[in-house]
């Protein structure tokens, strides 16, 4: 694979004709191994390789305003907050690349795509597929039911903490009280940390510190590593890389049934999450653009991904740790059927099933999101 910033084609003996993202057709294309993916021109998908050339020179243009150098860039992002401390290893990042799937096929790459850098709060959607590889193994019975009726051991006990089911972790709408790993749960509140906590359920915040909750809680479930179960339920059967690395915080060890684990956060807030490279990200989308399959295995369940993707009443463009373009709220050129696995600075897999595609653009400044998947699904003839 090419690493420029240009686009780079593979001849191939006959065009792709348009295939339906129905899961069930045979014909449907997968990748083998992470060093094989079929490269494919942009006229042979529907789509005109200048107007994705422009896509690809308007995200370079516009990279990450944050420093490369993340200790710089960390330092500076949580100077004003409470309990600033980074606590988790950190790793200095690249610059702009991305990836573009259509139909499976790769149609664009550039920048440096094998690099493995932080994903940020990518993480919490990986921790989503951890939860769903729970419930399709019956070890998580029900989103709805209280976390306390599933580890009574170990119970929620300020407050109204009590009251907290997995969906409510699941889409942050848990209002969790509490200090976990030396992280109070105000030090990651987005809504003001003098506010008045609501009963769960009732209300939408952003806030790490109650993703690290549901990653020691879904630890304490599975009873191993959550990067042992990512690879194990995830991963490895999308064939992805053996590069990525989910770490946690230096104090975030933890006692399971005799063993110490290490409980890895949910984005590099403060440090460590999900570190991973834009082709294992891409095959990430991929998974969820085929509704949870690969070839013949059906990863994550049906069910699973419709729970997820469906807005939570608090927030519309959220769901289970997943965003959502429901009316067009984050990317207002994109369809609303649209939706991405988003982390700081910025890391983007947006899966559009209305075009057949996968976006993969990392270290891209934020603002500058919308301009970018406009041009790209203006290429799309």
């Amino acid at each position: 694979m090419q690493n420029d910033l240009s686009l780079s084609y593979i001849p191939v003996a006959s065009p792709l004709s348009y295939q339906s993202s129905n899961i069930m057709n045979p014909s449907i294309y997968y990748p083998e191994t992470h060093h094989q993916w079929i490269k494919k021109h942009p006229n042979e998908v529907g789509m005109e390789a200048s107007f994705l050339q422009e896509a690809i020179d308007f995200s370079v243009s516009n990279e990450s305003p944050w420093s490369r150098t993340m200790k710089v860039a960390l330092t500076h992002l949580i100077a004003k907050q409470s309990h600033n401390e980074i606590m988790g290893p950190i790793k200095d990042r690249a610059g702009v690349n991305g990836i573009v799937l259509r139909h499976g096929y790769v149609i664009a790459e550039w920048g440096d795509t094998h690099r493995v850098d932080m994903a940020y709060s990518i993480s919490k959607s990986f921790l989503s597929a951890i939860a769903g590889a729970a419930y399709d193994c019956h070890l998580l019975e029900d989103p709805n039911r209280l976390v306390n009726t599933d580890l009574p051991e170990d119970p929620l006990v300020h407050s109204m903490n009590p009251q907290i089911t997995w969906h409510h972790l699941l889409q942050q709408t848990s209002e969790w009280e509490g200090n976990l790993w030396g992280k109070p749960d105000f030090a990651g509140r987005t809504q003001g940390s003098k506010r008045a906590l609501q009963s769960p359920g009732t209300f939408w915040e952003y806030n790490d510190v109650r993703v690290n909750l549901l990653a020691l809680k879904l630890l304490q479930l599975w009873k191993k590593p959550l990067p042992e179960v990512l690879r194990d339920s995830i991963l490895n059967p999308i064939e992805a890389s053996d590069t990525w690395e989910w770490h946690g915080y230096e104090n975030s060890w933890c006692l399971i049934q005799g063993k110490t684990m290490h409980s890895v956060s949910g984005g590099g807030h403060w440090g460590g999450g999900v570190w991973i490279n834009s082709w294992d990200l891409a095959r990430l989308g991929y998974l969820y653009l085929r509704q949870g399959k690969w070839k013949q295995r059906q990863v994550l369940s049906k069910q699973w991904l419709d729970w997820t993707l469906t807005p939570c009443q608090r927030l519309s463009a959220y769901g289970y740790l997943w965003w959502l373009n429901t009316n067009g709220e984050l990317l207002p050129d994109a369809p609303h059927s649209s939706f991405m696995a988003r982390g700081g600075n910025t890391n983007l897999v947006y899966v559009d099933t209305q075009h057949d595609l996968v976006v993969v653009i990392r270290w891209i400044d934020r603002p500058q999101l919308n301009g970018f998947i406009k041009r790209v699904l203006r290429s799309i003839v």
